[in-house]
């Protein structure tokens, strides 16, 4: 350790006392570095979809925000800007327990690995799928326009095609079919 890492320290502690970093920014932190470990490290398929347009799919589902940037517009807030921050925050917190549960049984394609029903996976069949719907709805109270409605809601359509190909693919396992019966919501709780 040099003698400038003691001060540089100091600096750094008092800047985050001064400005701290908003708990939202932190939880995405967290949940990008889960998604990079586990993308890392994930268990690799016993069977894997060929099919190129599943593989699409994922693709621009995956990426939609990137390839949506120039279309979202700076809309109004709906609501105090504590209501969307503590929504947001809430679909981080359902996406981070959502892909600890998961741990290495992730994929980007529709991929039969080791099936998990416990932790989030015990309440809904696609949790992940929930916590960005969350994140959805925190971005239109914070941001409302009509064009960025409508960019989420072809997003989470794209996200709900995603899941109905993916339970496709996975029920021709007796395992997956069997998970299905017992956890029989695919996004939300005794709801959907």
């Amino acid at each position: 350790m040099t003698s400038a890492s003691p001060a540089f320290l100091w600096a750094l502690r008092e800047n985050l006392r001064a400005n701290p970093i908003p708990i939202e920014n932190l939880l995405l932190v967290v949940q990008l570095t889960l998604i990079a470990i586990t993308m890392a490290t994930r268990r690799p398929p016993t069977r894997v979809t060929h099919t190129p347009l599943f593989w699409l799919l994922a693709f621009v589902a995956t990426y939609w925000a990137f390839f949506m940037a120039g279309f979202y517009q700076d809309g109004r807030a709906l609501v105090p800007r504590w209501i969307s921050v503590a929504v947001a925050v809430l679909g981080l917190i359902i996406n981070i327990w959502a892909r600890l549960s998961l741990g290495r049984n992730i994929g980007f394609v529709p991929a039969e690995r080791q099936i998990v029903t416990t932790g989030a996976y015990g309440l809904v069949r696609h949790p992940i799928y929930t916590g960005l719907f969350v994140g959805f709805v925190a971005d239109d109270l914070a941001n409302f326009t009509a064009q960025n409605l409508a960019l989420d809601l072809a997003w989470v359509g794209l996200w709900a095609l995603r899941t109905f190909i993916e339970e496709g693919f996975l029920k021709q396992s007796p395992a997956y079919t069997h998970y299905m019966t017992q956890v029989r919501r695919r996004w939300i709780p005794g709801i959907a």
